[in-house]
Formats: C-alpha cells, structure tokens, sequence
C-alpha cells in the first residue's frame, strides 16, 4: 500500500549538496523533527497540540518570566507590611481570658458583660425592696440568721449550723420554735448535743420536717466538730458540705451569717421560684426554667452583681411568704406586676365543687 509520509521522509533525507557534510547534532535534530512530523500526520490532535505550544513557545516563556517577577514583587510587599505591623503588636498587651473565678464567685460587674442582663431587673429589685419594708414576713424575725444570736460567737456558729440543718423544708416558724427549746434545754453546743440522747433531741426538734433524721445528723455533726475543729465548725464551703445532711443552700447560708465570708447566693425554694417567675434564671444554653435550686444559683450568680449576694436571700424569701406565695400569688398587689412575665399566669386553685342535691 502505498505510504505518501514515508516518501516525503527519504526526499527529505536526501541532501543534495554532495560537498556538505552534515554533523552528527544536525542530523539528530532534523530526524527528530522527521518523527514528530510523522506523529502529527499519523495523529491530527497531537499535531494541533504540538502546533500549538511550539507557536505560544516565546510567549510562554516570556509569560513564566512575567509570572515569577510578580511573585518576587509580591512577596517583597507582605514581608514589608509584616515588618511595620510587627511592632505594633509587640507594644499591644495579650488580651486575656476571664478567670474561671469570675463565673462562679467572681466581680459581678466583670461577668455581667458576658451575660445578658434580664430586662429591667434593677426596678424589679427595687420594687420589692419597696413591697417589703415593713419587715414582717416571718424570715425577718425567725429566719435561721436570727439562731443564737446572743450567744458568744462560737457557740453562735453552731446554732447557726443546726438551724440551717433544721430548716429544709419546714416552715421558719416552726423552725424557731425547735431553736427555742433547743436553747432553753442547752443543747446548742457541739459538747451538748454530743452527750445528749437522741431520743430527746427528736422531741425537742419535733415537728420539724424528718425530724428523726434531722436529729441523727445533728449527733454526726457535733461529734466531727468535737473531733476535727475543737467544738467549731468548717469554716470552708467544701467541708460543709461535707457534713452529713448539710447541702449547698445551707452551706452557703452558714458560711454568710457564721463566717461573714461571701461564697455564693443562698438559695431556697422562694429563691428558686420566684427568680423563674421572674424570668431572671434559665438552664445552660436554653430559655427553659432551671429546675433544682443549684441550677437556680448558678444562673444568677452569672449576673447578679455581688454586693446583692447577700440581701438577695431574706428580700425574696419574705416576698414569697406575703405576696409571691407558691400557691395563689397575690399578682393584683405586687408593685412589679407590669414587669414580670408570670403575672397573673398562676390561676387559683379551683373552687371545691359544691356537692349536687339528691331530689
């Protein structure tokens, strides 16, 4: 068959000058141009392909050289603009992280701005300062800061300690009253109630709520304090807490009132639920309702500053036991009714059916 590319290869094989004598370079170069003339006849693409990189050869190669004096141009502008900012941070202070102090027990102003303040809580607050002048909720007269309070203050630490024991979830009236007998018999020393016989200390503190149990803890506590701190109490937060029958609101209570030494915000069942009707407290990256009191504490330790720690306790526990009562509140004479979400929400309890007559 006849093959027109192998005859155009030896016409062009052939020299016609007898008298030059090609060099081997030469040579090698023409034929390599043969084969890559061949492979452009044999395959149109590689031939377009080739055809087109050997007419954009220069303007490659001059497009590389534009290529990489910008790169060199460009790297010689940022090493210049990090070379004038450079100083500038070095004279800047680090900015620091909050200390984990300042959530839980830190400056309130500090940590406020990290929180979103409740709306109009500083009106709120004072409203119910202005509801509870008069002082005449039963807190103000029998709360468990009134325990001892003429005794020396050791002897005071201690009744401070068995009342904030006597007084989970029982009324503080009834609570005052087991003080009282408590103090008339002199058992309100650690040296007293470890001598003294449990069947004696359930009726004097009776009726309180678990009483019975209330009276064993109040044994264990006397004889740590008789054996660790010499007839005293802890006087750190984590060993109260330590203490049988002894939680976090009671704790932070004694460590207020005993050691004049502000740990966290003392918190109750009128704590817990008005802050939520308030809408002051939420769990932890919701807008639901806390539901235990330590969840309560957390939260408004978050924004609440410090210097209301500890006023915060006796003002909302009297609000809760004359106007903000747990059943029925008294919505229509609260101040601070336009302010809060919960207002008139709570329906009274229902009306006792009257009984149908028999015809």
């Amino acid at each position: 068959m006849y093959n027109p590319s192998a005859k155009n290869i030896c016409s062009l094989v052939r020299f016609t000058s007898p008298k030059i004598k090609p060099s081997s370079s030469s040579i090698k170069m023409r034929i390599t141009r043969l084969s890559s003339a061949v492979r452009r006849e044999t395959n149109p693409s590689v031939q377009s392909k080739n055809s087109g990189c050997e007419a954009s050869s220069d303007e490659s190669a001059q497009k590389s050289v534009r290529v990489y004096i910008r790169k060199k141009r460009s790297s010689k502008t940022v090493q210049a603009i990090v070379e004038e900012i450079k100083p500038e941070i070095i004279d800047e202070k680090p900015c620091s992280l909050p200390e984990i102090e300042d959530f839980a027990y830190g400056n309130g102003n500090s940590v406020s701005r990290l929180t979103k303040l409740p709306e109009n809580w500083e009106k709120v607050l004072e409203g119910i300062r202005t509801m509870r002048s008069s002082e005449d909720a039963p807190v103000d007269s029998m709360g468990c800061e009134k325990a001892g309070s003429s005794l020396p203050p050791k002897e005071r630490r201690f009744a401070v300690l068995v009342s904030s024991l006597l007084s989970s979830q029982t009324k503080d009236q009834v609570t005052h009253g087991a003080i009282q007998r408590l103090l008339e018999k002199d058992l309100l020393t650690a040296e007293a109630i470890d001598g003294a016989n449990e069947g004696a200390i359930k009726e004097l503190i009776y009726p309180v709520g678990f009483y019975s149990r209330k009276a064993s803890n109040m044994k264990k506590i006397a004889k740590i304090c008789l054996t660790k701190y010499d007839g005293d109490i802890p006087s750190t937060l984590s060993e109260l807490l330590e203490l049988p029958g002894i939680g976090p609101k009671m704790a932070h209570l004694v460590m207020n009132v005993a050691w004049n030494n502000v740990q966290g915000i003392c918190v109750d069942t009128h704590v817990h639920r008005i802050c939520n009707r308030l809408g002051w407290v939420s769990r932890p990256g919701t807008k639901q309702r806390t539901l235990t009191p330590e969840e309560t504490r957390e939260s408004l330790q978050l924004w609440l500053p410090k210097e209301e720690w500890v006023p915060i306790n006796p003002l909302l526990v009297g609000f809760g036991q004359t106007i903000c009562t747990p059943l029925r509140p008294r919505c229509s004479m609260c101040s601070i009714s336009g302010f809060c979400p919960s207002a008139f929400k709570e329906s009274a309890s229902p009306s006792p059916k009257k009984p149908k007559k028999r015809s």
